[in-house]
């Protein structure tokens, strides 16, 4: 086998992979450029006093830095929005186990921060096609 044949071959799992970590960078920059900008214009939310709406922001912070990395590398729409909705996605459990106070504010942002991740990776694997044969 040739390197090329070899690279060729890996290559689509590459821009997979990248696709993967430019996601979460472009989740941690929107979270921190429009949190910057809600401060400067005063708006404090905190995850003890307001942890669905503070969640909330943030997802959508999150997803704005996505959803304008994503256009910006040509996917549609429909699969741009799909992949902002894991952001959401976590809080549906979260919610009510807030709501009874089985968790607090806290514990509903770190599992729903931790649980962003294996989403994204389920969503890129069930559209693997998209993120693997994309061109960027």
């Amino acid at each position: 086998m040739t390197e090329t044949a070899s690279t060729s071959r890996r290559s689509p799992w590459l821009r997979f992979t990248w696709h993967y970590i430019e996601m979460i960078i472009a989740m941690f920059v929107g979270m921190g450029v429009l949190g910057l900008l809600q401060a400067a214009v005063g708006l404090d939310l905190s995850y003890e006093r307001d942890p669905e709406l503070a969640y909330l922001l943030m997802a959508f912070n999150m997803s704005v830095g996505m959803a304008a990395i994503m256009r910006y590398r040509g996917h549609r729409w429909p699969v741009t929005l799909e992949m902002c909705g894991t952001m959401f996605a976590p809080v549906l459990p979260l919610f009510p186990l807030l709501w009874l106070d089985v968790i607090d504010g806290e514990t509903l942002m770190i599992i729903a921060h931790v649980a962003m991740f294996p989403l994204m990776l389920a969503v890129m694997l069930w559209r693997r096609t998209e993120y693997t044969h994309h061109a960027h």
